[in-house]
C-alpha cells in the first residue's frame, strides 16, 4: 500500500516537470532575432540608397564615357559606352576655338570666380556685421530692403545696369561682372551672415568696447573668426555661381578672349554649320572638374556652415 501511494506520489510530481517541458517555445531567441531583423533593414537601405546613388550619378557617368565617342557616334549609339573609343575629343579641346587657347577660357572663369568669392565675402560680411550689431536710423526699413531684393527677378535690372556700364566704357571688360560683388549686391549671403551673427552673445562686444575697441577692431578681432563656418559657405555657393554664370559673361563680353567657360562652350555648337558634340561634350566635363574638386575638397565645411546654430551664451 506504501508503495503504490509512492508510485503515485512520485508520477504526480513528475507530469509537471514534463508539461512544462512540452510547453517551451521552440527557435532563437528574442536578441537573435532582432539582430537579424536589423540586419535585413541596413541591407534595404543599403542596397536602396545604392540605387539611388546610380540614378544620380548616371548623367556624370554618361558625359564621362561620351567624351571618348567619336562624333559619328552621337545621335546613332545611344548606349553609355562608346563603340569606337577615342581621345581625340582631348585633343581638339586643349587646342581651343576661335583662335583662343583653353587655358585662356580656364584663366577668365578663374579670374571671375574668385574676384566674385573675395568681394562677396568681404562686402556680404561687413553689411551683415552693420545690420546685426550698429544701431542707426532708418535701420529695419533698410533691411526689409534688402530682403525685398530676394524677390526682385535678375532681370528686372539688367538693362538699366547695361546703360550704366555701357556709358561709362566697361562693356567686354570683367569689371560689370566684378564690381557689384564688392558692393554686397548678393543679399542671400547677407541675410545668411546678419543671423548668424545675431545668435552670438553681445557681451563679447561690450567687453571689446571697455577695452576701447571700435566697430572695425570688434568685426575683425572678434565677429570674422567666429562666423568662420558661415563665411566658408558663402565662399562656396559664390564660387559655384560665378563659375557656372552664363548671363553675366553672354551680355557684358563681347571678344572671344574674354569668354570663360560657359560661353565659350557655345562656340562648338555653330548653327550655321556642323556641330562638334564630341569636343562640346568633352568641354563640359572639363569644365565640370574645377567645381566638383572644389565642392569635394570644402564639402565638410559646407555642412558644418549649414548645420552650425552659432553660440549659446
Amino acid at each position: 500500500m506504501s508503495t503504490s501511494n509512492q508510485a503515485t506520489t512520485s508520477g504526480s510530481a513528475s507530469t509537471p516537470v514534463f508539461a512544462a517541458q512540452q510547453t517551451t517555445p521552440a527557435g532563437p531567441p528574442a536578441s537573435r532575432r532582432t539582430v537579424k531583423r536589423k540586419t535585413w533593414q541596413t541591407v534595404i537601405w543599403f542596397v536602396g540608397l545604392l540605387l539611388l546613388t546610380a540614378v544620380v550619378l548616371y548623367p556624370l557617368l554618361w558625359l564621362f564615357l561620351s567624351t571618348f565617342k567619336p562624333n559619328s557616334e552621337f545621335g546613332q549609339n545611344p548606349g553609355l559606352f562608346p563603340q569606337a573609343p577615342t581621345i581625340e575629343n582631348y585633343g581638339k579641346v586643349m587646342e581651343g576655338i576661335a583662335g583662343v587657347p583653353m587655358w585662356r577660357f580656364f584663366l577668365n572663369s578663374l579670374i571671375l570666380a574668385v574676384s566674385a568669392v573675395v568681394g562677396t565675402v568681404l562686402s556680404s560680411a561687413l553689411a551683415a556685421y552693420a545690420f546685426a550689431r550698429v544701431q542707426f536710423k532708418g535701420l529695419g526699413v533698410l533691411f526689409a530692403a534688402m530682403i525685398g531684393t530676394l524677390l526682385l527677378p535678375f532681370h528686372v535690372v539688367i538693362i538699366p545696369q547695361y546703360i550704366i556700364f555701357n556709358q561709362l566704357g566697361w562693356v567686354d571688360t570683367f569689371i560689370p561682372l566684378i564690381l557689384p560683388k564688392f558692393l554686397a549686391t548678393e543679399a542671400f549671403f547677407v541675410f545668411l551672415l546678419v543671423q548668424f551673427i545675431r545668435q552670438m552673445p553681445r557681451d563679447m562686444d561690450e567687453a571689446a568696447r571697455i577695452d576701447g575697441a571700435g566697430h572695425l577692431r570688434i568685426f575683425w578681432s572678434i565677429i570674422l573668426p567666429l562666423i568662420k563656418p558661415a563665411l566658408i559657405t558663402c565662399a562656396i555657393f559664390s564660387f559655384i555661381w560665378a563659375w557656372n554664370d552664363f548671363l553675366g559673361p553672354l551680355l557684358y563680353l563681347t571678344s572671344p578672349e574674354n569668354y570663360p567657360l560657359p560661353i565659350a562652350l557655345r562656340l562648338y555648337n555653330d548653327q550655321t554649320s556642323s556641330s562638334d558634340y564630341g569636343a562640346t561634350v568633352t568641354a563640359s566635363f572639363v569644365a565640370l572638374v574645377p567645381v566638383l574638386l572644389f565642392f569635394v575638397v570644402f564639402q565638410r565645411f559646407l555642412v558644418d556652415g549649414v548645420a552650425t546654430q552659432g553660440l549659446k551664451g
